[in-house]
């Protein structure tokens, strides 16, 4: 390869990434396996376990999806990664992923406002809680107030 004179630096960042995607369809009664070959922040070629082979995406990536596709070894080793990567890593992240629960802290508050002195509005604060699906209702008297209830969408903390 090309040698750098001393002092001298490269002119850029480059970036390789290799990016391995598991799909889940009921539990893994069927499992599909996407990798992604990524230069640069662009897709050059991928592996689908779906189709059985490497894909170009681009002419950067023909020559290397071809390579690939002529050695048994690597095509061989990529479909059993449906079952020994993402078969395996499913039974292990199970517990703490698909099955994983937090339950919800619930604050009440007064909500104050300027225009009115008397406080008869108030506000519900739901945090915390995983998975986000969440239904929150509010009760007066043993009977669901459905009438003056305003109501945000979940907001991801990331």
């Amino acid at each position: 390869g090309a040698h750098l004179a001393r002092g001298e630096e490269t002119s850029g960042f480059f970036q390789e990434l290799l990016e391995g995607e598991c799909q889940y369809f009921n539990g893994t009664e069927r499992v599909r396996l996407v990798v992604r070959s990524i230069y640069n922040r662009q897709q050059y070629a991928h592996f689908d376990s779906d189709v059985g082979h490497y894909v170009a995406d681009t002419p950067l990536g023909e020559p290397d999806a071809k390579y690939w596709n002529s050695q048994p070894d690597i095509l061989e080793r990529r479909r059993a990664e449906v079952d020994t990567f993402c078969r395996h890593n499913y039974g292990v992240s199970t517990p703490f992923i698909v099955e994983r629960r937090v339950q919800p802290k619930v604050r009440v508050s007064p909500m104050q406002s300027s225009s009115l002195p008397q406080t008869d509005r108030l506000v519900c604060y739901v945090t915390g809680f995983y998975p986000a699906k969440i239904e929150v209702k509010w009760f007066k008297n043993g009977q669901e107030e459905m009438e003056r209830v305003v109501s945000t969408d979940v907001i991801q903390n990331g």
